[in-house]
């Protein structure tokens, strides 16, 4: 009389890839969303233990973005794809991404804050605002509408 239930839980087994790292949560679930938005299933391994403690995320080799083995190809095509020159924004028109004053690259990144000041800032554990060189870009002035800072 003892009968099987009727749904009973079954384990599915994959063969799963990982293809990328990712030192940073933020970036990890940015990429996850990336390829979830194309259609590709994926999951992160290791993104709660570093959600836990961001300092052992090099210990455990980073946060790996897995995807199943016949989507491999698929989905490092995809994250590898160049950035986009412009953008359509619906009701705004056309966006044209910024770019480096200098060399023309569309991948603009900020330096980082002064380290004596961020260092300091948090030794005594109050914020310093320390507005850094690099921060100025003309470029990134002009497409956020800024004023351009006066001459001290």
């Amino acid at each position: 009389m003892n009968e099987a239930p009727a749904a009973m839980n079954v384990i599915e087994e994959r063969d799963l890839v990982a293809i990328c790292r990712f030192r940073d949560l933020l970036e990890a679930l940015l990429a996850k969303g990336s390829l979830q938005s194309a259609g590709i299933e994926c999951f992160l391994t290791d993104d709660n233990m570093v959600r836990m403690d961001w300092f052992i995320s090099n210990l455990l080799g980073g946060i790996k973005l897995a995807v199943n083995q016949e989507d491999a190809e698929a989905a490092t095509a995809f994250l590898d794809e160049p950035m986009p020159e412009t953008l359509d924004v619906e009701g705004v028109g056309e966006y044209e991404q910024p770019r480096c004053p200098e060399c023309h690259s569309l991948d603009v990144n900020f330096e980082q804050l002064n380290r004596k000041v961020a260092y300091t800032s948090a030794w005594l554990g109050v914020p310093i605002p320390s507005p850094h060189p690099s921060m100025d870009v003309p470029i990134l002035r002009a497409s956020l509408n800024t004023p351009e800072p006066r001459e001290r």
